[in-house]
């Protein structure tokens, strides 16, 4: 009796994976038996996946990347997948699809299997797959429908916030009322410029995407029953929606609802999901309601389609049609008050599978030593106890356990360089910088291969690090990788415009200056006096026998700049910016950016391409920020390279990890901070009309009573400092062998303004509990 109430207690995960471990380690080769043996207990559930739903939440540095290559690699093998019948990977970002493709491959190639079994996406990227498919049932229109950019997006929205402010006089007139109205002219025209112009479009911008994001219509927020904000962001919506309409175009949340409309025809429905054996999902916190469904109806399958090449019998559980694992971690949900995220659906996700037995938590990680770990852990449950849990708890609970000593990870919970956390207390900026100087050079002294990072919150504080650091470099010959100024991919746009501008008037000594400053900065040119050559173009482009002889390295340059004017009569307009990328020795992934910027322009332009509208349109991409490099697999790897200080922000760095992390300027206005009021809309009330929507919105989505306006801000305010502490934690998991945290108590109001300062700034309130409860780690300044 004792054993089958046992047995009963036992998960049904469980059972199924000792069940089906023992058909694996009979049925299967000893190249897979191997690789499965090199993963850990968790890790081997994943591999041992046999169909139906899985919930996968793991801690930073359980290998969760890992677990899912060799799963997949498993999964092909197992089940014989093929061109026909693929295993479809789905990702955030290009970057992480990149990662995941180079590790299935390898472990494909190494085991002689089909590299056309699977395929890896983004969730974008599937959907428009999807979508322009069947471009009549998608509602595109047409298969070569325009996806308007982020630019053209927020034309359309202003154009949607004249077209209300036209046909919504009264309302119009109440919100310009607001409260505290003297009837000033010169107050009226201030309010009216601040709705129009900023207010209007932001609550357009913010609820377009949140309503779009669940399927929810300007019809849904218009009878929510929410008052006059909804009623506001209703019929910004619908006049948005038929500008976008009126103009045969889409933008990105139309995607996932176009390729639902295409998955609601049976027999294409059908196409998809016999292509389709199952979905493995990664970074599945950063996932939408409907980018959800969408998964969730691509993964449908039967068991019978399913063992179709397999030799194994059918399991109890594999009456579940869904063939969907989803991986992630909620605790590094960093993206939720800029995209359409939330952490909770995955919570909730998880909890459900929970209740089936189909839940496996990744709490061992080899990453990090044992004093950082229990930072870590601290600060996670400090937070979830503490006063900003009021709404809905940060995190999910989930505590960081070491690896057992026989891991197969080398190095695993490494041991401690110093203390293994490290807190400080400098005077001032400054001082933060000088002393994160002297430790690095410390540390590289006693071991020059060590990896570090400088991780930052505000891209000005990075700045300020690499700026103060810049002598310290050279003297001690340490290189700083700063990833805002190094990340040239991102910039191939702005250098294109730069040259463009400058051959189409180049006697402009601004246009002059822009190029050689590019072509310096890419070392093609030696440096020099850049001023001196650009204040007489001219004269430096064209010298007579009267003007003064140039130097040896001012005619290379003279020669270069002359090449690229030549360019421009040899050469076709649209061979330009190849030229001009080859001139530049871009390397391979710039290279690939810059043909796909030609694509861009060649599709954007076509029947209009001249000079003018090239260069209109890159100054448009250049100033929204919103074209994405072609990323190279493992583009990760630079950052991580042995021997440099790499200086980096808290989101960038997710994913990727360092023997040592410095953590400056850890300061309570900043994590968790507090949602900014500007001054210029407190007339409509002590909030923003933006995050109320957004808070409003949410509430609708969860099927919750819709709150008041001051209600609802407090809300935003408290999901805000969520993330924020989350984003912490993220910097905290990123180090394996020091943690060095550190928080000034003179620091700039505002870091574009290092002059305004701040005495006495009191620390994040998660670091000074963290030096209560283990006040040795305080190293002294």
């Amino acid at each position: 009796m004792q054993s089958t109430n046992i047995a009963a207690r036992l998960p049904i995960l469980a059972i199924h994976s000792l069940f089906f471990t023992l058909a694996f380690m009979t049925a299967f080769p000893p190249e897979l038996k191997n690789l499965r043996a090199t993963l850990r207990t968790g890790q081997q559930l994943m591999a041992d996946w046999n169909g139906g739903e899985l919930a996968v939440s793991a801690v930073p540095g359980a290998g969760k990347s890992t677990g899912m290559a060799v799963a997949s690699a498993i999964a092909i093998a197992k089940y014989k997948l093929h061109r026909n019948q693929q295993l479809v990977i789905v990702t955030f970002t290009r970057s992480a699809a990149s990662n995941i493709r180079k590790r299935v491959r390898d472990i494909l190639q190494t085991m002689h299997l089909p590299q056309s079994a699977f395929t890896v996406n983004t969730l974008h990227g599937l959907a428009f797959s999807i979508a322009s498919s069947q471009p009549t049932l998608s509602g595109l229109g047409s298969s070569t429908v325009q996806i308007i950019s982020e630019p053209q997006k927020q034309r359309l929205i202003r154009q949607a916030t004249t077209q209300w402010l036209k046909d919504n006089p009264q309302l119009y007139e109440q919100l310009v009322m607001g409260r505290g109205f003297d009837g000033e002219d010169t107050e009226r025209m201030r309010r009216q410029t601040v709705l129009r112009t900023d207010v209007l479009p932001g609550l357009a911008k913010e609820a377009i995407a949140a309503a779009k994001s669940s399927s929810l219509t300007p019809d849904d927020l218009l009878y929510s029953d929410a008052g006059d904000i909804l009623l506001v962001a209703a019929g910004l919506y619908a006049a948005y929606d038929r500008l976008l309409r009126a103009q045969g175009a889409i933008d990105y949340d139309d995607m996932i609802l176009g390729a639902l409309r295409v998955l609601e025809n049976p027999s294409v429905r059908s196409f998809w999901q016999e292509r389709i054996f199952a979905v493995f999902e990664d970074e599945a916190q950063d996932s939408s309601p409907l980018q959800t469904k969408l998964l969730e109806i691509l993964a449908e399958n039967s068991p019978e389609a399913n063992r179709a090449d397999s030799t194994e019998p059918i399991a109890p559980d594999r009456l579940s049609i869904n063939n969907l694992i989803r991986v992630g971690d909620p605790n590094q949900a960093i993206n939720s008050t800029f995209t359409t995220a939330d952490p909770r659906f995955f919570n909730e996700f998880c909890d459900r599978c929970e209740l089936k037995g189909r839940l496996v938590e990744l709490d061992r990680a080899g990453r990090s030593t044992m004093p950082a770990i229990a930072a870590a852990n601290f600060v996670l449950e400090w937070v979830n106890q503490s006063q900003y849990a009021k709404l809905e708890k940060p995190f999910r609970f989930q505590t960081i356990h070491p690896v057992e000593s026989d891991d197969p990870q080398i190095d695993a919970n490494p041991v401690a360089l110093g203390k293994g956390v490290e807190i400080q207390f400098p005077q001032d900026i400054e001082q933060t910088a000088q002393l994160i100087g002297e430790r690095a050079k410390q540390l590289f002294e006693s071991n020059p291969n060590l990896s570090m990072a400088v991780l930052v919150r505000q891209h000005n504080q990075g700045k300020f690090i690499c700026e103060s650091l810049r002598e310290w470099s050279k003297t001690n010959e340490i290189p700083i990788y700063d990833v805002e100024q190094s990340d040239r991919r991102s910039r191939v746009p702005s250098d294109m415009l730069a040259i463009l501008q400058f051959i189409d008037r180049p006697h402009s000594p601004d246009n002059l200056k822009s190029t050689l400053a590019v072509l310096a900065e890419r070392q093609i040119i030696k440096p020099q006096d850049l001023n001196a050559l650009a204040s007489a173009p001219e004269q430096f482009l064209y010298p007579t026998i009267l003007d003064p002889e140039l130097s040896a390295i001012a005619l290379a340059a003279q020669a270069k700049c002359i090449g690229l004017l030549r360019a421009k009569l040899e050469l076709p307009l649209y061979n330009l910016i190849p030229f001009m990328a080859m001139t530049l020795d871009y390397d391979q992934g710039e290279l690939a950016t810059a043909d796909k910027l030609c694509d861009r322009l060649n599709q954007q332009l076509v029947g209009n391409y001249t000079m003018a509208s090239a260069i209109e349109a890159l100054q448009e991409i250049v100033l929204s920020e919103n074209f994405e490099a072609v990323e190279e697999e493992n583009l990760e790897g630079r950052y991580m390279k042995p021997g440099q200080i790499t200086v980096i922000s808290l989101h960038k760095a997710k994913g990727l990890d360092w023997d040592v992390v410095f953590m400056p300027f850890l300061h309570e206005r900043i994590i968790p901070g507090k949602l900014f009021l500007p001054e210029s809309v407190k007339f409509l009330g002590d909030y923003t009309y933006p995050e109320v929507a957004r808070a409003q919105i949410r509430a609708f989505i969860h099927n919750e009573p819709i709150p008041e306006p001051a209600i609802a801000w407090e809300q935003c305010q408290m999901l805000k400092q969520a993330e924020e502490f989350r984003l912490l934690y993220v910097g905290m998991t990123r180090a394996k062998r020091l943690l060095a945290l550190s928080a000034c108590s003179s620091v700039p109001f505002n870091w574009n303004n290092l002059d305004s300062s701040i005495e006495n700034a009191p620390a994040c309130p998660a670091i000074s509990a963290l030096v209560q409860k283990f006040p040795q780690f305080v190293v002294p300044v």
